[in-house]
């Protein structure tokens, strides 16, 4: 190597990788340091050195006209390149990248699914080969990743500390040894499928020629892949060759924070790695690093509220070391001291495990960039905007609770609503498990890598978040072809206090309500707009006109839904009972009285016609005039006789009881005569009909609450089968001939306590 530049082939991502370049720089001590990746970097590379930047952190390079074509380069604090960046920027020794330029390699980039070396841009529809699988295939290893612990990680190691890659009289002398075997695998195997590596070499060599004519010491960090390549001597014209004619666009490149999850996956350099969490504790421990493993291991399950104690540590040091000693390693490795984790902290049970995994083997980590980094004017807007409201980027996944009637939770779901309608997926509504409510949501957030580009995308569309969601949301309703989109939008814009963004949508609405006469449409499409209404008006915002087009439209379904669910076959009537079930939520959130009364005149039209009305739909009909309290418990019973008459075709009737008893199985539970009757029709099927109609009536008991089931069933026993509902009335098993007054008084006390009353008064409790 001193005849030439210092090639130093590692292992992206490799800790005793990055040890051994640490070592054979401060050897050779290079004039400067050439690293694989896009020269666009070196105008952002001494950011490296700033105070504000943490790994992991990735290069993030784009496309300017095409965002979405875009390319990561991630580095940890393990990487031999950023601890070769880290040693040049404090020998005050200039840096240079010298891969294929990213206004090249973005335009040729192709699906990758592994490889260890090479840039993610590389590669093609070939089988690529892993060269660390193969080396320890040949060295006798089934496992890579075990191969590279002990040929490299453990390499040296005295009294259990891990030793660095480099010879501790040459440190140059590993790296000769890995360019002799990328040597020979480079001849057995070629390019090993990664097809656009020639000419990343040529561009690569064209560079190294350039800096040797400037400094007479250089260094050259790059994948050992690529190392025997780089060594060869072809012709500045034959690489020079290589490089014309390849499509170029321009393209930006700035710092982004990285994660130990994303480190997991094969990224920029195609180098992902299982145990980024691992590898870094490997690298920052300064001694024992087994012991110092299992005290984290050990602090982290008592976190979980596991009894685990300094005996389990010392214990499974000694397993560990054990293990490895059986297996032939000159240390415990990962597999070691999982194996010891697991029989003495976890008594042999992987759940456990799993934690540990998540949070130690792979981690959470999550890097950060200098404020003067680069950035598009919606990235730095965005980045304000979480500051004000602390609302910081984490990579491990957390649960929000906010309340609206709090200024800065509001400002909170305004952005990440914001977001959303974006494409920005930081945060995703989730259930919330304090109770529901107009004023409350709950977001699960979790800021991933990839963000960075979808806000460079979300660019184009503004430079603050509030007007770039307002163009988007404006773009959307007017390219929206159904209706339900466009009120979908409107409820999303309002939920992102959006009032530049309203007018356009509401005209788009205004117009598709108008020409739409599809009955289905127009109640698929309420619901949302029920609720931006009903949003409006919690949030302060003046949703006059959207009222007005939701009466407007739940008016027209007034109108055409009779008919237009006369004839349907089962599959277009569960579809409509969806609708009808949502039209009816939203006429009940307008809180109209005239309107509702409508409404239940429709519901009954269904409840009560016979003739090419599906049994599904009168079912669903009679129920929600019953949970309306406008049909009375006598004319419920008419109705279910009717629907489960022997005149009725066995399906049809199974039918109207899927519809009815949809709603719940308490029904049955608590009146008596429609448990009879649907007892005694279901004991009245012929066996002939009984297998058609069974699949129905399990989807519509399976539905049941457990309990409520159970308890039907005992009711169901206890009773005579097909009894009468005038028996039931009198008194059938399991049901009391009246109201029992005294049992009932005695809850009064707990209700009055759950609504908030003062017993005495019934005023509201201070």
């Amino acid at each position: 190597m001193t005849d030439g530049p210092a090639l130093l082939g590692v292992r992206h991502h490799g800790p005793g990788s990055a040890r051994g370049v640490r070592a054979a720089l401060d050897r050779y001590a290079p004039q400067i340091v050439l690293i694989e990746g896009p020269p666009e970097a070196d105008a952002v590379v001494g950011l490296a050195a700033e105070p504000g930047m943490r790994p992991p952190v990735a290069l993030l390079a784009h496309v300017v006209d095409e965002p979405s074509r875009a390319g990561f380069w991630p580095f940890a604090d393990f990487s031999p390149e950023w601890e070769a960046i880290r040693w040049a920027a404090a020998q005050g020794v200039p840096v240079r990248f010298i891969d294929l330029p990213a206004a090249h390699s973005l335009l040729m980039r192709e699906p990758v699914e592994g490889g260890e070396e090479g840039d993610g841009g590389s590669g093609g529809a070939r089988v690529r080969i892993d060269p660390l699988a193969v080396l320890a295939r040949t060295a006798g290893y089934d496992d890579p990743e075990r191969w590279w612990e002990d040929a490299v990680e453990h390499r040296g190691s005295h009294d259990g500390e891990a030793g660095c890659a480099g010879d501790a009289d040459d440190p140059l002398a590993a790296f000769a040894a890995v360019a002799e075997a990328m040597g020979a695998l480079r001849a057995e195997y070629g390019d090993g499928g990664h097809s656009h590596d020639a000419v990343r070499e040529a561009h690569m060599r064209l560079r190294i020629r350039d800096a040797r004519r400037e400094h007479e010491r250089v260094a050259v960090v790059c994948g050992a892949w690529h190392v025997p390549a780089l060594a060869a001597t072809a012709g500045v014209t034959a690489d020079r060759a290589l490089l014309k004619g390849l499509p170029k666009a321009k393209v930006e490149i700035t710092w982004v924070p990285w994660t130990h999850r994303r480190l997991s996956r094969a990224g920029g350099y195609g180098a992902g790695i299982d145990s980024p969490g691992w590898y870094r504790h490997l690298f920052t421990a300064p001694d024992r690093p087994v012991a110092r493993w299992m005290t984290k291991v050990a602090g982290l399950l008592r976190e979980e509220d596991l009894p685990v104690s300094s005996a389990h540590v010392i214990e499974a040091v000694r397993l560990a070391g054990a293990l490895a000693a059986m297996r032939g390693r000159p240390l415990a490795g990962l597999g070691e001291t999982t194996d010891a984790i697991r029989a003495v902290m976890c008594d042999g049970s992987d759940v456990p495990m799993e934690l540990i995994r998540d949070r130690l083997v792979v981690g959470d980590e999550l890097g950060q960039v200098p404020e003067g980094a680069p950035a598009v004017p919606l990235a730095r807007d965005l980045a304000r905007e979480q500051r004000r409201l602390r609302l910081k980027p984490e990579a491990l996944e957390k649960e929000v609770e906010l309340d609206l009637r709090k200024e800065t939770d509001a400002g909170r779901s305004r952005l990440l609503h914001r977001l959303r309608l974006l494409g920005i997926g930081w945060g995703e509504p989730a259930r919330s498990r304090a109770g529901t409510g107009t004023f409350r949501e709950t977001w699960r957030l979790r800021w991933e890598p990839e963000l960075a580009v979808r806000v460079a995308e979300a660019g184009v569309w503004g430079t603050t978040v509030a007007s770039a969601a307002t163009a988007r949301a404006e773009d959307e309703a007017v390219r929206a072809t159904a209706l339900s989109e466009v009120t979908g939008l409107a409820e999303r814009c309002l939920l992102a206090e959006l009032p530049d963004a309203l007018p356009v949508v509401m005209r788009v609405l205004a117009d598709r309500a108008a020409l739409d006469a599809d009955v289905g449409h127009l109640a698929q499409a309420l619901p949302a707009l029920v609720r931006s209404v009903r949003y409006g008006d919690v949030r302060g915002t003046d949703a006059a006109a959207l009222r007005e087009v939701a009466e407007g439209l739940a008016e027209r379904i007034c109108v055409g839904l009779p008919p237009a669910c006369a004839g349907l076959d089962a599959e277009g009537a569960a579809e409509m009972r969806g609708h009808v079930q949502g039209v009816q939520q939203a006429v009940v959130l307008l809180a109209d009285e005239g309107l509702r009364t409508r409404w239940a005149g429709v519901l009954r039209t269904l409840a009560v016609r016979d003739r090419g009305m599906p049994g599904l739909l009168r079912g669903t009909a009679a129920r929600l005039l019953l949970d309306d309290g406008r049909l009375a418990a006598g004319e419920v019973a008419r109705l279910m006789g009717l629907a489960l008459s022997a005149g009725t075709p066995p399906q049809e009737a199974a039918a109207w009881t899927e519809g009815f008893l949809a709603g719940g199985g308490m029904l049955l539970v608590h009146d008596a005569r429609l448990l009879a009757l649907v007892d005694a029709w279901l004991s009245g099927v012929p066996a002939a009909a009984f297998d058609d109609v069974l699949p129905l009536l399990r989807r519509t008991f399976g539905e049941f609450d457990a309990g409520v089931r159970r308890t039907v069933g005992e009711l169901v026993r206890r009773g005579p089968a097909g009894g009468s509902p005038e028996a039931a009335a009198e008194g059938a098993p399991g049901f009391a001939a009246g109201l029992d007054e005294a049992r009932a008084d005695a809850v009064l006390a707990t209700v009055r306590l759950l609504l908030g009353h003062d017993r005495t008064t019934g005023g509201a409790a201070t």
